[in-house]
């Protein structure tokens, strides 16, 4: 693959994955859609399906790799990175598709983009100024601000669901953990403490717990914790590798990827993490799931 995206430790491993799906039923529209990348069609493309796997549909249709995709608050964008014009950059696109919008143009890395719950701006990882730093701009690319000074590298922000706080992983304490910090930058305090990696980092819609991936207890499973660091709870234990959780919009359950099955898949879960269902069903590499609100 040849993308320079701002990958993110596990998610140059793990974000790596989603495929097929769908056995005849009604697709489930209570629950809004999910988005995902796969390389099922020979490289890394933005794919989207209903919340119960079916309706598989490839959105980007692009010889480069597009990965990372994250929607907009009201459902009607996907923004996600690419790498079509040289390196990697975010780009936003219609829900179909269509209206393909670049909105950073730099030499260095830009990925991982997240929306703010009011659909005003977006907070993403850049490596424009030597190291990876969590920048926002406005949704249109204007205004561009840094958020984080660290000379290690801070990655994958997600915002509250009140959009008082964004979360992110870092290394600067030697390992990665998951931090908070105030949406201006201000306040940056970790909530992790463990000589593990903790990574992407994903809100429940009420904002009361943080799901996220570590290898913790020895191989990469999805954990969740409240919104302090306190709480802890591992809710997948499978010798594979899953992480990228992503919550439903009711918060019920999660999604995330996993290779127990021989390659990344897209599976979801009850918000406990019991019900374990594989939703792609493909030989392909798919992941960085994320889902939509509902519509």
């Amino acid at each position: 693959m040849k993308s320079r995206i701002a990958a993110i430790s596990f998610a140059a491993v793990l974000l790596l994955a989603t495929a097929c799906g769908g056995d005849g039923e009604q697709p489930d529209t209570t629950q809004g859609k999910i988005a995902f990348r796969s390389d099922r069609d020979g490289n890394s493309e933005v794919y989207v399906m209903d919340a119960d796997g079916s309706g598989q549909k490839n959105l980007t249709k692009n010889a480069a790799a597009d990965e990372t995709p994250a929607w907009s608050p009201d459902g009607s964008r996907i923004a996600f990175a690419s790498d079509r014009d040289g390196n990697s950059e975010v780009y936003a696109m219609d829900a179909d598709g269509s209206d393909l919008t670049r909105l950073t143009n730099n030499p260095a890395p830009d990925g991982t983009p997240a929306w703010s719950p009011d659909g005003s701006r977006i907070a993403f990882a850049s490596k424009r100024d030597g190291n990876f730093e969590i920048y926002v701009m406005d949704a249109d690319g204007s205004n561009l601000t840094r958020l984080t000074n660290d000379p290690a590298d801070d990655k994958t922000p997600a915002w509250s669901p009140d959009g008082s706080r964004i979360a992110f992983t870092s290394n600067r304490d030697n390992n990665s953990e998951i931090y908070v910090m105030n949406a201006d930058g201000s306040g940056q305090t970790k909530l992790t403490n463990k000589l593990a990696s903790h990574e992407t980092p994903a809100w429940s819609p009420d904002g009361s717990h943080i799901a996220f991936t570590s290898n913790r207890d020895g191989n990469f499973d999805i954990y969740v914790m409240d919104a302090d660091g306190s709480n802890l709870t591992r809710l997948t234990n499978d010798p594979a590798s899953d992480g990228g959780p992503t919550w439903s919009p009711d918060g019920s359950r999660i999604a995330f990827a996993s290779n127990r099955d021989g390659n990344f898949e897209v599976y979801v879960m009850d918000a406990d993490g019991s019900n374990q269902t594989n939703l792609t069903k493909k030989d392909a590499r798919d992941g960085t799931p994320a889902w939509s609100p509902v519509p």
